[in-house]
């Protein structure tokens, strides 16, 4: 079925902290013509992550309690009084280690009527050398058997390029405010009984240094917060 739903809306949502060097250009390669509004939140940056992503033009709203997941909460509530349940709401980045011009494959799913949530799979493109780390790698093997075990649905990556309807979005309800927000929405969606996809995306070296798999803690911390989840929502 093809997508006939002409006044269908699509925005794109960047949670970023301290991403000056790369923000203008995650904006930039967005394809312009595509999306209605790409709305920054600026998750407490000490660097100029916001006048970047404000002279871009994209709109940029403050998130200043630390966690990836309150930047995105803060995305979603700004386009709480603008979104449809038709609208499609795509998340990506702020460090420019995905594609953004695939952003067309990462909705042709939901437009074509055949996914409600679609995942950008690393797992199944391509990737540079050294995008990932090893704990990144073991970290979503891991959970994506777990997910598969437990909740009877198939992913091979918990990537943040993704797409999902505004109505979807809402009826899961995300709440976690740090390193559980992905896997929280796919496990949210396998009990909601979405239509689940992924396709593969392109992923490279990011600009600047991970605030997770850059550090040690980081990569602790994230690691329990997924495996917190994914037990917690049996």
């Amino acid at each position: 079925m093809s997508d006939n739903i002409s006044n269908r809306n699509i925005y794109v949502i960047i949670p970023a902290y301290n991403e000056e060097k790369s923000i203008a250009k995650v904006i930039n390669d967005i394809p312009k013509n595509l999306v209605a509004e790409i709305i920054v939140a600026n998750n407490n940056s000490k660097d100029n992550t916001a006048l970047e992503a404000k002279n871009a033009n994209a709109t940029v709203v403050h998130a200043p309690e630390s966690g990836y997941g309150n930047a995105c909460l803060k995305g979603i509530e700004y386009l709480k009084n603008k979104a449809n349940a038709d609208d499609i709401i795509v998340f990506i980045d702020g460090d420019y280690s995905d594609y953004p011009e695939e952003i067309v494959n990462i909705i042709a799913p939901i437009k074509n009527d055949s996914a409600d949530l679609v995942i950008g799979s690393r797992a199944t493109g391509i990737k540079e050398k050294g995008a990932m780390t090893l704990p990144q790698e073991f970290g979503n093997w891991l959970a994506t058997h777990l997910i598969k075990l437990f909740y009877g649905v198939t992913f091979t990556d918990l990537g943040p390029f993704r797409a999902i309807t505004w109505g979807n979005l809402q009826k899961i309800n995300m709440q976690d405010k740090t390193y559980g927000w992905t896997v929280e929405m796919q496990i949210k969606a396998a009990k909601l009984s979405l239509r689940c996809a992924e396709v593969p995306v392109t992923y490279r070296k990011r600009i600047g240094v991970s605030k997770v798999s850059g550090t040690f803690k980081g990569v602790i911390l994230a690691g329990y917060k997924i495996m917190w989840m994914i037990f917690k929502n049996l």
